[in-house]
């Protein structure tokens, strides 16, 4: 059940990540080649001024990705937290010498405790998600 809850996350987070690049993160990429390009075209560049042109223009890319990477990141401690305590909660529970059956108990107590986690995670992508649309939009719009 566990196996099948984590699945379930990770398809939820690809989906979202998916849906990022695809809309905002592919076009940030494509406008940073051609952005690039143009500095490599510019013979009248030093060796050195091509590199920091180059650099100037991967600099959109790279925060964007940054920042949809620390909030996938913020997303996952928080579950990673939640589930945490799900386990504390049981451990403080159990006692030292639980009986078999306290074990299936408990165990049965954890694995709703973490099916919930997961659950009240799942129910946050979609603010996430348009909250991360909100900052990429004004990303993709400013120029290098």
């Amino acid at each position: 059940m566990v196996e099948r809850q984590k699945q379930r996350i990770e398809q939820e987070m690809t989906k979202m990540i998916d849906e990022l690049d695809r809309n905002y993160l592919r076009k940030m990429q494509a406008d940073m080649h051609r952005c690039a390009a143009r500095c490599c075209d510019n013979s009248d560049l030093s060796l050195e001024r091509v590199q920091q042109c180059v650099d100037t223009c991967s600099t959109p890319l790279n925060k964007a990705q940054n920042y949809v990477q620390k909030e996938i990141e913020h997303l996952q401690n928080r579950l990673q937290r939640c589930v945490m305590q799900c386990n504390d909660d049981i451990k403080d529970k159990m006692g030292p010498t639980p009986s078999e059956s306290d074990v299936d108990k408990y165990s049965l107590m954890f694995e709703n405790c973490a099916i919930s986690c997961v659950d009240k995670h799942v129910e946050l992508i979609p603010s996430m998600m348009k909250a991360m649309k909100t900052v990429l939009a004004q990303q993709t719009t400013m120029k290098t």
